[in-house]
């Protein structure tokens, strides 16, 4: 390892002791972020009683068409951008905003670390199905070196492409002085999480380190970097990551461009998104049946790096993209509890093996190198696992009753 015995995840340190599952879903109180309350429901399953009984709907498509009517261009202009991937969900608001409410999206897409041939495909037949599209590779070399440095100091290699999948949108925003920018859900109140924006349709760049970078950023990683001797001076001037920050204040001020959550106006379901962007965008789902680590055939689907993003949350919180999946679909009445339960023993934490290797070359590591961090990181969640005969388990796994078995 570069850095022995050092993390910048500040996440961790903020774990429960104690583990106990959500009575309602499959998700544990080691999810960052998240809240219960004093019957054992979780924060994302209380939002979903709210999302499905309580919130007016067609007020909200009201206070929508609102918001697009100040904006929407008289000449056919850009009036709004849209980034994704020309997934399910991307797919879903920037066919809606265009074909239902009659806006001008431009479409940005900050490039996955290695495409899928399925991701790819869906891309490709996403912008043929009527939108204007920007796709951004980065800098392969510093983004390399980013997510090298990303999976030992924050136990997410992945985190690069956060940097720069909330960023990119708002230079684009800015460079064509388009005011407006939309994104899909609100994975915080969806999910699980802070649930500070319950309320409102947006959120503040300054809320992006704690809800997306575990409580760093991109300038004490490659300060780190640079103390490693990974990054060069020349390679650490500013220009080199500007992608991955928001744009200069002034340059915000000029355009002042509002971001808004499709979800706080449309009611987010998931496999619904699916559903449309098959039939309006062409979208294809997974040719193996499903992904690795999880049941679902159609989500997170453009990378092949995806899987070590969760299965590094199963190693650092015992939960990963079989819990995320099934905790969703019980919240949206498509699983009964029981049947999320045996989702996520069959499948939560199978290791992503179909791109392992890409993986490990990619990052420019060993796989002794890889096990070290992963081993790096269990032994810093005591209350997730212990080791018996040599061997790591799991100290507690989600049943009926919500507490460990």
């Amino acid at each position: 390892m570069l850095f022995p015995g050092k993390t910048m995840d500040r996440q961790l340190s903020k774990s429960p002791k104690t583990v106990f599952f959500c009575k309602k879903c499959v998700v544990s109180n080691q999810r960052p972020r998240i809240t219960f309350n004093e019957q054992g429901i979780c924060s994302a399953c209380q939002y979903a009683h709210i999302k499905h009984n309580v919130i007016d709907w067609d007020s909200r498509e009201k206070m929508l068409i609102e918001l697009l009517d100040r904006f929407r261009s008289q000449d056919g202009s850009y009036d709004c951008v849209v980034p994704g991937s020309g997934g399910k969900d991307s797919s879903y608001v920037a066919h809606q905003l265009k074909y239902k409410y009659g806006m001008h999206p431009l479409t940005v897409t900050w490039a996955p670390f290695l495409y899928t041939d399925v991701g790819w495909q869906n891309y490709i037949t996403f912008k043929d199905h009527g939108f204007d599209n920007l796709l951004c590779f980065p800098d392969g070399i510093v983004h390399r070196k980013l997510a090298r440095l990303a999976f030992e100091l924050l136990g997410d290699a992945w985190e690069p492409f956060a940097y720069g999948q909330k960023a990119y949108a708002f230079h684009m925003a800015c460079k064509f002085k388009i005011p407006l920018i939309f994104y899909g859900e609100s994975g915080e109140i969806e999910y699980g999480g802070s649930t500070k924006n319950m309320n409102s349709p947006h959120e503040t760049v300054q809320d992006w380190k704690e809800f997306y970078y575990k409580g760093s950023g991109i300038d004490e990683l490659t300060q780190h970097g640079l103390s490693a001797g990974i990054f060069t001076q020349d390679e650490i001037k500013e220009n080199s990551f500007m992608l991955y920050r928001p744009p200069a204040p002034r340059e915000l001020q000029e355009v002042n461009p509002q971001m808004h959550w499709f979800s706080f106006y449309k009611k987010w379901v998931p496999q619904e998104n699916y559903y449309y962007a098959v039939e309006h965008t062409g979208l294809q789902a997974n040719a193996d049946g499903r992904s690795e680590g999880t049941y679902s055939k159609y989500a997170s689907l453009d990378d092949k790096t995806d899987g070590f993003h969760f299965y590094l949350a199963y190693i650092k919180f015992g939960i990963a993209r079989a819990t995320s999946d099934a905790a969703h679909e019980i919240r949206d009445g498509h699983l009964t509890r029981e049947e999320g339960m045996a989702l996520v023993k069959r499948y939560d934490g199978e290791f992503p093996k179909k791109y392992y290797q890409e993986f490990l070359d990619y990052l420019g590591i060993t796989d002794q190198d890889f096990w070290e961090i992963i081993n790096f990181y269990r032994a810093m969640a005591p209350q997730v696992w212990k080791q018996v005969n040599g061997e790591w388990k799991l100290r507690h796994t989600v049943n009926k009753s919500g507490v460990d078995d």
